[in-house]
C-alpha cells in the first residue's frame, strides 16, 4: 500500500493541549470533566498571529528599526574611515577627471571665501570703524530708523580736519584758503568712494555671496553625501560573504547615483564660470570709475592751488606796525569791564550743567549721518552714555545723538 504524499499545511496548527501547557494555571483551574474532553485542533492563520499586535506597537517599531539601521550605517562609515586613516586601508578611487573637478571646486570655494573678506577690507580697511558701523546700524534698526550709517572714509576725515583749521585761519590766509580747497576736494572724493562701495557690493560681493550660499553649498552637499556612500560601499565590499549580496548591490547603486549627481553639478558649475569673470569685470569697472572721478577732482584742485600760489606771490607785502604793551593793557581792561556782567551769567548756567556728566566741545562738529549730534566749539554737552572707545552719546538743547570723543573735553565724567 502506497502512502500518498501530502503537501505541508499552509497554516499553523496549534492544539489545545499545547495552549494548556503554556498556561497551566488556566488548565488546572478547569473542572475535571472539562479537562478529560478530547482535544480539538484549532487552526490559526499566521496573519491572525501578526494582527494581534496593536497599531501603536507597529508605529513605534517601524522608526525604531529605521533608527537602528541608520546607526548601524553610521558605524560602518566610521569604521571604514578609521581603517583608512589609521591602518592605511585604501578606499575606492574615482577617475582622474572627477578628482580634478573636485580639486577645482575646492579651490574655488576657498577663493570665494577669501575674496569676500579681502574685498571688504579693501573698501573699508579700518576694522574698528567696521565694528562701530555695524553697531550704529544695529542701533538704527532697533530704533526703527530706515537710513543706515555710512563707513567713515579716510578722505572724508582728512577733509573735515583741513576744512576746520582752514576756516579758523580765515580766507585772508593763503594757507587757510588752500586747506579749505583741499578739504572740499577730499570730501568729494569720499562721496565717490561711497559710490564705489555701493557698486562693488551690488555687482561683486552680493553675487559672490549668493554663489557661496547656493551653488557651492549644493555641490559641497553632493560631495559629502558621495563620500559617505563610498565609505559604506567599501565597508560592505571588504566584508563580502558576511554581508548579504543584496546590501552590497544597493550600496553600489547609491554610490553610483551620488557620483553622477556630484559630477554633473561640478561640471555645470565649472563650464559656466564666465559668470564669475563678469563679476570680476564689474569690480574692475567700479574701481576704474572711482579713480577716473578722483583724477578729475584732483586735477581741478591742482588748478585752484596753482592760482592761489600765483595770487599769493603777486600780493603786496604788509608792513608790521608794533603796538606798545601799555596800550594793549588798557584795551584789555576796557574789554574785561564790558564783558564782566555777560561772563557772570554764562558761569551761572555752566555751574548748573556741571552738576551732571558733561563735556565741552573743542571743535565744531557737523553731523553727516542720521543719529549724530551736531554742535559748535565751546558748547557744553550733557553726556548720557559711552558707546565705545571712540564715540559718546549726549544731549544739547534738547537734541540727542552720537559724536566723536576726540571732539570734546570731559568736564564731569560718566559714572563707572
Amino acid at each position: 500500500m502506497r502512502c500518498r504524499k501530502t503537501s505541508p499545511p499552509t497554516q499553523a496548527a496549534i492544539t489545545l493541549a499545547e495552549i494548556e501547557q503554556r498556561r497551566p494555571s488556566e488548565a488546572t483551574s478547569r473542572p475535571e470533566a472539562t479537562r478529560n474532553r478530547p482535544h480539538r485542533v484549532v487552526v490559526i492563520s499566521p496573519s491572525r498571529l501578526y494582527s494581534t499586535r496593536s497599531s501603536s506597537e507597529k508605529s513605534i517599531d517601524t522608526p525604531l528599526r529605521m533608527s537602528v539601521a541608520g546607526l548601524k550605517k553610521q558605524f560602518h562609515k566610521a569604521s571604514q574611515l578609521l581603517s583608512e586613516k589609521i591602518s592605511g586601508v585604501e578606499g575606492t578611487k574615482l577617475d582622474e577627471d572627477f578628482m580634478e573637478m573636485e580639486r577645482k571646486i575646492e579651490v574655488t570655494n576657498k577663493s570665494v571665501f577669501d575674496l569676500l573678506a579681502k574685498t571688504t577690507e579693501y573698501l573699508q580697511p579700518n576694522p574698528a570703524s567696521r565694528a562701530k558701523l555695524g553697531m550704529l546700524n544695529t542701533v538704527s534698526k532697533i530704533r526703527g530708523q530706515v537710513k543706515t550709517t555710512g563707513y567713515p572714509q579716510t578722505e572724508g576725515l582728512l577733509g573735515d580736519c583741513m576744512m576746520r583749521y582752514g576756516r579758523e585761519l580765515g580766507e585772508e590766509s593763503s594757507f587757510g584758503g588752500a586747506l579749505v580747497d583741499i578739504g572740499e576736494a577730499m570730501k568729494q572724493m569720499a562721496e565717490v568712494k561711497d559710490s564705489l562701495d555701493i557698486s562693488v557690493k551690488q555687482n561683486f560681493i552680493d553675487p559672490l555671496q549668493h554663489l557661496q550660499d547656493k551653488d557651492l553649498k549644493e555641490i559641497t552637499h553632493h560631495l559629502k553625501k558621495l563620500e559617505g556612500r563610498r565609505l559604506d560601499f567599501d565597508y560592505k565590499r571588504k566584508r563580502q560573504g558576511k554581508v548579504p549580496d543584496e546590501e552590497i548591490r544597493q550600496a553600489v547603486e547609491k554610490f553610483e547615483e551620488s557620483k553622477e549627481l556630484a559630477e554633473r553639478s561640478m561640471f555645470n558649475f565649472l563650464e559656466n564660470d564666465v559668470e564669475q569673470v563678469s563679476q570680476l569685470s564689474a569690480l574692475v569697472e567700479a574701481a576704474l570709475d572711482y579713480h577716473r572721478q578722483s583724477l578729475e577732482i584732483l586735477e581741478d584742485l591742482n588748478n585752484k592751488l596753482q592760482n592761489r600760489i600765483s595770487s599769493a606771490s603777486s600780493r603786496p607785502k604788509k608792513e608790521l606796525k608794533p603796538k606798545s604793551i601799555m596800550s594793549s593793557i588798557e584795551a584789555i581792561d576796557n574789554s574785561q569791564h564790558n564783558t564782566m556782567s555777560y561772563s557772570s551769567s554764562i558761569k551761572s548756567s555752566e555751574l548748573e550743567l556741571l552738576d551732571q556728566p558733561c563735556a565741552r566741545s573743542l571743535y565744531d562738529f557737523e553731523p553727516e549721518n542720521e543719529g549724530e549730534l551736531g554742535f559748535k566749539e565751546g558748547d557744553i554737552i550733557i553726556l548720557t552714555n559711552q558707546i565705545d572707545e571712540n564715540w559718546y552719546e549726549g544731549m544739547i538743547n534738547g537734541d540727542s545723538g552720537f559724536f566723536p570723543i576726540n571732539y570734546v573735553e570731559v568736564m564731569v565724567p560718566l559714572p563707572h
